[in-house]
């Protein structure tokens, strides 16, 4: 008996010391955010050895890892050319084509600077709030390309709207274009074995960034690559919530009408967006060929708003995305609009959302009353009620259907569409692309669309957030506690 205990203690002490290790290696790994470290100590500490199978999934920091060593190298030699224009917008010396840009020239240096990003004045936008809308735009401009499509989305789900798209893409690809498509490992799941012979068999190259083995299992699901770009010709391209599926098209029983925004850009930030594809695609393959060229617009009737394409993901140390929010936030003075399926802010973003609030900034936060996620949704409430103290208002989108847009816009002229929600997982996690964009038409757009989504919204109030049962109550405090890695 008593070497059975001798030997359950023993046994029990090793995967303490075993644990109580793997949890100073988590600490010494994960250096960028204390409350996700912590928190990953706690589930370690709490559940050996399974806890530390979790972080090695979903947990490990990619920025610290050779992972992306060439890729960081290519970035680089595919933009010497912006070296000039940025050097100038620090300097002072640049001349800006719409004066008012030069209010927000700080914006525009951080975005510039963390990002490598080139401010394009020079673009056409047409922004669209509909997927059936952007599906029959998407398709009749493919039929009109004449060198090459690329195609990039997170998700891809064979089905009607994708057997319209593919009929379409063989068509080009049998005409000897140059077509592609990159889906991420985890959103391409639904996209079938047989639509993806037919696509090779037809000429048409497709890869997957971070594909699963052993079935669906996929030892990075945490680092998805969230980003939709689809470029034409290296001349047009599209960016933005709308992935490729059903669902997109207001084709879902669970979901209903799909609202969402998507741009549509001819200009100079289309060659950001084909740089965007070119990396994303060579580390996927390794394969460095295409077709790819620059476009100068300047001159160019009616191509006149003003932009900076900006890329965030894991594979970096700076959260590019994240601080330009930050950045727009901390430079209203009369209004703030956000739109985001997701809201679960860190600790800088949701003091800067409370302080505009609390000094007198219209600060408005659309978010979906259905969301997909009801651990999203429990977590989002508790931030949302606090910003309804200081003076926030929050709108939950209900009667036509699920809100998927991602939107912020401030004051009347700086706005910002694209792959990113206003979450952790964006911010840190996922692979991101937003258009940065200065220019009152665009901004006015975006406006309107959004008090017409307020029709079809319910606002919520601090009334009603304290009428929540307990349950809901619950599942708020614990779904608070593990936002860090919702």
């Amino acid at each position: 008996m008593a070497e059975t205990i001798w030997s359950y203690l023993s046994t029990f002490g090793l995967l303490f010391w075993l644990d109580f290790l793997l949890a100073l290696f988590v600490i010494f790994q994960e250096k960028k955010q204390p409350a996700v470290t912590i928190l990953w100590v706690m589930v370690i500490m709490s559940f050996p050895a399974l806890g530390f199978i979790l972080f090695l999934l979903i947990g490990i920091d990619l920025s610290k890892t050779r992972t992306f060593k060439e890729k960081d190298i290519s970035f680089g030699r595919i933009y010497p050319q912006e070296i000039e224009r940025i050097e100038a917008i620090n300097r002072g010396t640049y001349n800006f084509h719409d004066i008012k840009a030069y209010d927000y020239r700080s914006l525009i240096k951080l975005l510039s600077n963390n990002s490598l990003s080139r401010y394009n004045e020079h673009n056409k936008v047409d922004v669209f709030y509909n997927g059936l809308a952007l599906k029959d735009d998407l398709i009749r401009e493919i039929k009109q390309a004449q060198r090459s499509i690329y195609l990039q989305a997170y998700i891809i789900k064979s089905g009607a709207y994708f057997d319209e798209l593919k009929e379409a893409l063989i068509e080009k690809a049998q005409e000897g274009l140059d077509v592609r498509i990159l889906v991420d490992g985890m959103g391409g799941r639904d996209l079938s074995k047989k639509d993806r012979k037919i696509l090779q068999a037809n000429g048409i190259k497709l890869a997957v960034f971070f594909p699963p083995f052993l079935g669906n299992l996929n030892i990075r699901m945490n680092f998805r690559n969230h980003r939709k770009v689809i470029v034409i010709d290296s001349k047009l391209g599209y960016v933005g919530g709308f992935n490729i599926g059903d669902e997109y098209i207001d084709k879902s029983k669970k979901f209903g009408h799909w609202r969402d925004t998507h741009l549509k850009i001819r200009g100079e930030a289309v060659n950001d967006l084909t740089h965007r594809f070119y990396l994303d695609y060579k580390f996927a393959t390794g394969d460095s060929s295409g077709s790819y060229q620059s476009y100068n617009y300047e001159g160019e009737e009616n191509y006149d708003v003003a932009m900076n394409i900006i890329s965030s993901g894991p594979d970096h140390e700076l959260e590019q995305i994240r601080d330009g929010f930050c950045k727009m936030i901390e430079s209203a003075q009369s209004r703030i609009y956000l739109q985001t399926p997701y809201f679960i802010p860190d600790e800088g973003l949701f003091k800067s959302l409370r302080m505009a609030a609390y000094s007198g900034v219209d600060v408005k936060i659309m978010v979906p009353k259905k969301p997909d996620h009801p651990f999203v949704k429990s977590a989002s409430r508790s931030y949302l009620a606090e910003l309804m103290k200081y003076g926030a208002e929050v709108y939950y989108y209900e009667t036509h259907g699920f809100l998927h847009s991602k939107m912020m816009l401030i004051d009347n002229f700086v706005s910002t569409v694209g792959t990113a929600n206003f979450d952790i997982r964006s911010f840190s996690l996922n692979f991101e692309v937003n258009a940065f964009m200065y220019d009152y038409g665009i901004n006015a757009d975006l406006a309107r669309q959004f008090h017409i989504d307020m029709n079809n919204s319910e606002k919520y109030t601090l009334k009603k957030y304290g009428k929540r049962k307990l349950g809901e109550k619950m599942a708020e405090s614990i779904s608070r506690l593990l936002s860090p890695v919702l």
